[in-house]
């Protein structure tokens, strides 16, 4: 990674699993990683689900990506179309990659290491 460090929102209902969609997320996990590739626990950020009873409300939805802008990446265990583009417009990169928050942050450095070489 050298030199790089990221933060990552992970949305999980216990702190242990990523397993929350994101538009029903009521916290994300912020964690960073630092140059030496290990994972701090920094926050737990709380916001309010964009999805009720099967309507989205856009307006949540950019108040909670808003509320995750200093993170480089989400972590979910599903998301949609339209809540990635968005938050891919604030140059945050979603990924659905459920299990262990630990393995699952592994698993989607092990991706950017991989995406680098082919920058």
């Amino acid at each position: 990674m050298a030199n790089d460090i990221y933060r990552v929102a992970v949305a999980s209902s216990d702190g242990i699993v990523v397993n929350s969609h994101f538009g029903r997320a009521g916290k994300f996990y912020i964690y960073q990683i630092s140059e030496d590739e290990k994972l701090h626990l920094i926050e737990e950020r709380k916001v309010v689900p964009v999805c009720e009873g099967g309507n989205h409300n856009d307006e949540r939805l950019n108040e909670n990506l808003d509320r995750l802008k200093d993170c480089d990446f989400i972590l979910v265990s599903r998301i949609g179309d339209g809540a990635a583009y968005e938050a891919n417009k604030r140059g945050i990169d979603s990924y659905e990659i459920p299990g262990v928050i630990e393995e699952s942050i592994l698993q989607l450095l092990k991706y950017i290491k991989l995406k680098k070489l082919f920058e």
